[in-house]
């Protein structure tokens, strides 16, 4: 047993040696050393903690998924959290917990991500397109209300960019209706609205953890719920629909004495079983979260104050007053009336080593995925806009003092003559 501990120690410090190696920071050069999108979030200990797993050969979901999914709760101000593979599973199995039925509706904003809106019609649903505001890029609340209907039963928001929804008026419009709030949390860790989290006021919420994301656990996601009938369920659904993680698998069991209660299952489920891997990442991530904000805030500042004479043609991200804007990344759209178009300021970056990608994955009435499903589209002249003119750059770890005003000065260089 010692030598076994004494080979896992000195393993340990190998690898803290090569992940300090691998992790630091190569000399900038301007003009010439590429500014990604994302860096890892990661080190060493969250490595250790995974080769923790691997040695053991409990690899699945244990007791390192549990404990990551009860300190992301806690950090929330949710009571229980289930972890998934992905945040899009995440998505989906939130609207498996509704029940709902094919003519029901979800609204859900049109600038979004596809897994979003995909998994609303998976589970039989039909997906209503609704506009955003151009400022916040966030699902209007008054589009939300004109898109209600009888046959409307949820509404999907997401808080993009990190940037949260105007929750008071949602879940006032929500308890008016009685309908459910799922809120997409996956690129907005930590965001608050008020003097809570984003995450903590709808029915359901979901989170990403995917790399690129606030943390990451490399794939992964999270469901967070108050309801112990729908943990039971989350629980279920996450491992085939099994009972064996549901506190009423034995009254289950009795009921179905004719099926082996091994392999008894209670809802029609999936395979969105976590590893145990990504549940040692989490629970070294998490700790780390408000310093990843912390830089992410200041780096935005500092974009804001250094773009600030260009207002007039770019609409830049902003913190409404009363809330903790997150900064997934650093959107910009360009105004209708700028001399330049969103390409043209875009391939120059891009030219400069400044990787960019468009918003989310533009106005979703735009994707021909669409074509294959049933949904309806109200009037979205702002989602359509931001997808023709905008645009975001990562803020992130590896964006230092001399990464922050490289870029800064590729968009001063661009604007001269302008």
């Amino acid at each position: 047993m010692l030598s076994k501990v004494s080979t896992f120690t000195d393993i340990a410090e190998a690898i803290r040696i090569e992940m300090d190696i691998m992790l630091e920071l190569k000399p900038f050069v301007y003009g010439q050393t590429r500014i990604p999108l994302n860096v890892p979030t990661y080190d060493s200990e969250e490595v250790i903690e995974a080769l923790d797993s691997l040695m053991s050969t409990w690899v699945t979901m244990g007791k390192k998924v549990k404990r990551f999914e009860e300190m992301f709760a806690e950090y929330i101000g949710k009571k229980y959290g289930v972890m998934t593979n992905s945040g899009s599973s995440a998505n989906l199995l939130a609207l498996s917990l509704l029940d709902l039925k094919p003519g029901d509706e979800v609204i859900t904003p049109a600038l979004t991500w596809a897994t979003t809106v995909f998994p609303i019609a998976q589970v039989g649903a039909t997906p209503v397109l609704v506009d955003v505001e151009r400022d916040s890029y966030n699902i209007s609340p008054l589009a939300i209300e004109k898109a209600i209907t009888p046959r409307t039963k949820a509404i999907m928001l997401v808080h993009l960019l990190g940037n949260p929804c105007d929750m008071g008026a949602i879940i006032n419009m929500a308890n008016i209706h009685n309908l459910k709030v799922i809120e997409d949390c996956c690129e907005a860790h930590g965001a608050e609205w008020g003097q809570c989290k984003a995450g903590s006021y709808g029915d359901i919420a979901t989170f990403s953890f995917f790399f690129s994301h606030h943390i990451s656990t490399i794939e992964g996601g999270m469901v967070l719920v108050n309801d112990p009938q729908y943990l039971d369920a989350l629980r279920s659904m996450r491992a085939h629909g099994w009972v064996r993680e549901m506190s009423t698998r034995d009254t289950i069991a009795s009921q179905n004495p004719g099926v082996d209660p091994r392999f008894l299952f209670a809802y029609p489920g999936y395979n969105f079983r976590p590893t145990e891997i990504g549940g040692a990442f989490g629970i070294h991530q998490l700790p780390r979260l408000e310093g990843f904000i912390k830089h992410r805030r200041e780096l935005a500042q500092y974009f804001n104050e250094a773009f600030a004479p260009y207002e007039k043609w770019l609409v830049l991200p902003h913190e409404t007053i009363g809330t903790r804007h997150t900064y997934f990344s650093y959107p910009i759209t360009v105004r209708e009336a700028a001399p330049f178009t969103k390409k043209e300021l875009q391939n120059f970056l891009e030219a400069k080593g400044v990787e960019t990608r468009q918003i989310e994955a533009g106005n979703m009435a735009q994707q021909p995925a669409m074509k294959r499903l049933h949904y309806r589209a109200e009037a979205i002249p702002n989602a359509e806009y931001i997808h023709r003119n905008g645009f975001f750059w990562g803020l992130h770890t590896g964006i230092g003092q001399e990464e922050k005003e490289a870029i800064a000065s590729y968009v001063h260089e661009f604007m001269k003559g302008k």
